[in-house]
């Protein structure tokens, strides 16, 4: 599989580059960003590591990379300025990823290709994706709420003093403000959450929120994520690239699961080679549903709010 990573000369893109060529599944990669010098870099870096990770072809380019690409990562993006609302953010990075599309657009892509999107706000950008691409809408898929999941999964794990990779728990709808944490199917090693040792539930509202405010918490310590980001991208890629048909929280356009339609948000979703090959409802707690459907009003406001300034 070859993956192009748009916005691979910045740290999301870079990091997602990384983890790609050190998980040795992808036989291709190709580092694509506005700024040349930093994408050329980022190439040179990776492939100065070839000899002690898989045998990959890595290359920095433009966007006649993307016309043979299996996969097209988009992660470039805008960083709000001081001052500046959320939705004047929102409008800018809209503007940025329509001329994305259009560079696409024009490069072409084939008709096997998937798009996963990683540009904020992912949601937004993935129903605009779905809806502008000369793409089935089940091949555009946005990162969504996985990461959030991993970090939601490694905090509890940390809380508990519990191997991460044991600690199943998902947060699904809005990579955003609206969220959902899904604590009705959380288990640690197959035992409920709440039948763990140690667990307490007064934990679990600090859990969740600091989880929501992890990738400000980065930001604030780092200036940006880039680790988890670029590992939750690989997860993806690879279910693409093993057509494994791994069920990931990751954002599609819905169609009618938990009765959510014409707006991208994250649900169970099966991902293989061609992209969401299957969404799954499964059983929530009354609240968690309408916490999910109420995450879908609220970016379906915001997409509304987006499409009345174009």
């Amino acid at each position: 599989m070859k993956v192009s990573i748009i916005g691979g000369g910045g740290l999301v893109g870079s990091c997602a580059g990384f983890a790609l060529q050190a998980g040795g599944l992808v036989r291709e990669i190709a580092m694509l960003d506005v700024n040349r010098d930093a994408a050329e870099g980022q190439a040179l870096d990776l492939l100065h590591g070839a000899a002690v990770s898989a045998d990959q072809t890595i290359r920095a380019g433009g966007y006649e990379q993307v016309a043979d690409s299996d996969c097209v990562c988009i992660t470039a993006g805008l960083r709000r300025k001081p001052d500046e609302s959320r939705l004047d953010l929102i409008n800018r990075n809209v503007d940025l990823f329509l001329d994305i599309l259009g560079e696409v657009t024009r490069a072409g892509l084939r008709k096997e290709a998937t798009v996963l999107v990683v540009s904020n706000p992912v949601d937004v950008l993935t129903y605009l994706a779905a809806e502008r691409l000369d793409l089935p809408a089940t091949q555009v898929l946005g990162l969504g709420t996985l990461l959030d999941t991993i970090r939601f999964r490694s905090l509890i794990a940390e809380y508990l003093r519990a191997p991460a990779t044991q600690v199943s728990a998902l947060i699904l709808g809005e990579h955003g403000d609206s969220m959902v944490p899904i604590w009705s199917g959380a288990t640690v090693g197959g035992l409920p959450l709440d039948k763990y040792p140690g667990w307490n539930p007064h934990a679990a509202a600090e859990l969740f929120t600091r989880t929501k405010g992890s990738g400000a918490e980065v930001i604030k310590k780092k200036g940006g994520a880039g680790f988890a980001v670029g590992l939750a991208i690989a997860e993806v890629i690879h279910a693409m690239v093993l057509d494994s048909r791994r069920v990931l929280p990751v954002s599609t356009v819905q169609s009618g699961c938990y009765d959510l339609r014409d707006v991208a948000l994250s649900v169970p979703t099966q991902v293989g080679r061609l992209g969401a090959t299957g969404r799954h409802a499964v059983e929530l707690w009354p609240k968690e549903i309408q916490a999910l459907k109420n995450s879908a009003n609220t970016l379906r406001q915001t997409l509304d709010d987006v499409l009345r300034s174009r």
